[in-house]
């Protein structure tokens, strides 16, 4: 993956809005799922993919305290979506949609990334998430490409924002949750996560990593 954001002509006034700056003086009770002193290999690998990634693309972001990882080398009825705080040492971690286009036969597993307009599938890569907007999913976090691999997040649409069918009880009911047009898709309850602890310049990053 190549930084292209530098190309791109990204600038902060052009996205940060009073929304954000309103979040920042928020806060919501944490839900420790892992602390630094009790991490699985698997955590840990987590916090060493959020460090490494945070430092590439540092110049693009604007707060540094949390980084969310999106690891889509898990299936999709499992918490794949991890809030590493760097700064407390703690791990969070939710369930997180894919799109239809990366798994056309609903497996909920993964099978490809795309950036192609149209593919209706998740890219990977590093995003800068952004202010909140209302849009046809309601209250969503705008979010910008950092490499060639989701340079095209911003003409795609692709955001983070709540859906139904990313809950608990659709994996109760179907072994798996829905799937989404390509954005990052969380249950409501865990989006209200993302709106006060994840947007705002902070990272995500999405790709393969995989549980051991």
């Amino acid at each position: 993956m190549k930084d292209v954001v530098g190309n791109r002509g990204i600038r902060r006034r052009d996205v940060l809005t009073g929304g954000m700056l309103g979040a920042a003086a928020l806060s919501l009770p944490n839900r420790v799922f892992a602390a630094a002193s009790a991490l699985t290999p698997y955590e840990r690998r987590v916090f060493e993919v959020a460090k490494s990634q945070q430092e590439r693309v540092a110049q693009h972001l604007w707060r540094n305290d949390l980084v969310g990882i999106a690891d889509y080398g898990v299936p999709s009825w499992k918490p794949r979506l991890h809030f590493a705080d760097l700064e407390k040492g703690t791990l969070r971690s939710f369930l997180i949609a894919h799109g239809r286009g990366s798994d056309p036969e609903h497996s909920g597993w993964l099978q490809s990334f795309s950036k192609e307009p149209g593919s209706e599938a998740t890219s990977r890569g590093a995003y800068l998430t952004c202010e909140w907007y209302t849009g046809k999913y309601g209250t969503s976090i705008r979010l910008v490409g950092l490499d060639d691999d989701n340079s095209t997040a911003l003409d795609r649409l692709i955001v983070m924002h709540p859906a139904w069918y990313v809950e608990q009880s659709m994996i109760e009911k179907w072994g798996k949750i829905g799937r989404s047009e390509g954005c990052f898709a969380m249950g409501q309850a865990d989006f209200n996560e993302a709106l006060w602890h994840l947007s705002g310049g902070r990272l995500l990053f999405a790709d393969r990593i995989g549980e051991v």
